[in-house]
């Protein structure tokens, strides 16, 4: 008998929503043309979340090698969006900022979240959004524990003592 997959299956639904969520926001970045990418449309939210952290941490969050991230940055910057300074602990680590100029492109960016996460959540009341938040929150906060201590050196490179 072959082996099916339960396509209810927490890990299914779970990693179908992402896929589905992603591409949405693409779709949803690429039509209100902005002057980025999808791919740093993601990255200068990253940085916004995380004002000041190492391009490292940056990629680490979103799950993409740091030349991709770094490909990203290197058009940011020229758009004006962010800014790059150099680590005070690690001379050859660069920290990254948002700039003034990049407000209303994250303005834009968060507006379509907002509205992709909206579409998404129709039929839930508020008290079912918010333990479906509280839920996935724990689920996050579980998986977090479990990279760290699987790799407790993952910390010390992120340099901001946030994990990631």
């Amino acid at each position: 008998m072959p082996l099916k997959t339960d396509p209810d299956s927490l890990g299914f639904l779970l990693n179908e929503t992402a896929r589905l969520m992603r591409h949405d926001f693409e779709r949803r970045i690429a039509g209100i043309g902005l002057q980025v990418t999808t791919g740093e449309a993601r990255a200068l939210i990253y940085v916004a979340a995380n004002d000041g952290a190492r391009q490292s941490v940056i990629a680490e969050r979103m799950g993409v090698e740091p030349m991709t991230v770094c490909g990203y940055l290197d058009r940011l910057e020229k758009c004006g969006l962010v800014s790059r300074h150099p680590d005070p602990g690690d001379r050859r680590a660069k920290n990254v900022r948002t700039t003034d100029a990049a407000d209303a492109t994250i303005a834009a960016i968060r507006a379509e979240g907002k509205a992709m996460v909206e579409q998404a959540q129709a039929g839930l009341d508020a008290e079912s959004r918010a333990i479906l938040a509280a839920a996935l929150r724990t689920v996050r906060g579980n998986l977090i524990e479990m990279l760290d201590e699987r790799n407790p050196a993952r910390l010390a490179v992120a340099g901001d003592g946030v994990p990631a």
